[in-house]
């Protein structure tokens, strides 16, 4: 596990943007726009059971991450790494709580049927620029 510098943690902890890159069953990269978390080395995305992101990494764990600061648009971190565990305990916590953090709000695109999930990344190469 690549350990993150307290310029990293701090982006990740930030009101920041990240991208998400998964895999496709071909190979091809699919990437998405995700709130992050941090959480004891750990990077945390909360996201459903409905989405592309989610059935890509049940088939294949790696992923990528480019966060950008949102005060210095020419700061970014990229992270390599790999989902290490799917999280299906508190996710309606935890997306409010990501909600308060991006927005100052509660969470508005809650659906009743919707199965959250927190995808628990371990970075294993970290680039900060």
């Amino acid at each position: 596990m690549a350990k993150l510098s307290k310029e990293a943690v701090r982006m990740i902890e930030g009101k920041n943007f990240t991208h998400l890159a998964t895999l496709m069953p071909d190979g091809s990269p699919q990437v998405t726009p995700v709130w992050v978390d941090y959480d004891n080395g750990f990077i945390l995305v909360n996201t459903t059971k409905e989405r592309i992101k989610y059935r890509n990494v049940k088939r294949d764990p790696r992923i990528a991450l480019s966060i950008i600061d949102s005060d210095d648009p020419y700061t970014m971190l990229a992270i390599r790494g790999k989902v290490v565990k799917i999280i299906t305990k508190g996710t309606d916590e935890h997306i409010e709580k990501l909600s308060m953090k991006y927005m100052g709000k509660k969470f508005p695109w809650k659906r009743p049927r919707q199965k959250r999930v927190v995808l628990k990344i371990k970075p294993e190469h970290v680039m900060f620029d």
